[in-house]
């Protein structure tokens, strides 16, 4: 299996979702780009570059996901990146499953992207400080989702700490999900202002 790494970009949305809806379970998609690894040359790195939050309600009415995977797929083919992968965290904070209907989804983007990965976040590890890294990852291998070792997952340098400052700022009430944007189609799912809260901060913590 490729090492996985992944962006500050996404792993801050990842946590904001999270973080925004604490009563509720949410979910989403990752967006990758494939490159080299630098520690394994006969290996692939999958560097999950950006985080497109889905939803925080009706988790998996398929209607909805499906006008929103087809417009997230048309907005990642149109800046030369792919649909790479899945997340969701749990409405009980020691829940790390993930279940059928979320599989359904990650099964689906692994048809079209054979080193998907799917990522629960560890709602314990959510905390003002994000001194541990919150993401329990899996990747899609023969056929099966089987977990990855934590020294084959990492963080972009900086992530825990942004993803703390962004917290600590309140920026998640900011975040906007599917969810959101179908209530209100004026709210924009890209977050392009949360991106650039996010780079912001990456500029400020380095």
């Amino acid at each position: 299996m490729a090492d996985v790494k992944f962006s500050v970009r996404a792993y801050s949305k990842m946590v904001l979702h999270a973080a925004k809806y604490p009563h509720c379970a949410i979910n989403g998609v990752l967006l990758a780009e494939e490159q080299k690894s630098k520690d394994d040359k006969k290996g692939r790195c999958l560097f999950v570059c950006d985080a497109v939050p889905l939803f925080h309600l009706c988790l998996h009415v398929t209607p909805m996901a499906e006008i929103a995977l087809t417009q997230i797929d048309h907005m990642a083919s149109t800046s030369g990146l792919v649909l790479a992968g899945y997340y969701l965290a749990n409405e009980n904070m020691k829940d790390l499953s993930y279940e059928k209907c979320g599989q359904r989804i990650a099964d689906k983007i692994a048809e079209n992207f054979s080193s998907a990965c799917l990522v629960v976040i560890d709602n314990r590890r959510l905390t003002l400080s994000m001194e541990n890294m919150a993401l329990c990852v899996s990747q899609f291998v023969d056929g099966k989702w089987k977990s990855k070792e934590k020294s084959s997952v990492s963080l972009e340098s900086n992530s825990k700490s942004v993803a703390a400052a962004l917290l600590q700022r309140r920026v998640h009430e900011q975040l906007i999900d599917f969810d959101n944007h179908l209530d209100d189609l004026s709210q924009d799912w890209r977050n392009l202002n949360l991106n650039q809260e996010v780079e912001e901060e990456v500029g400020t913590v380095g």
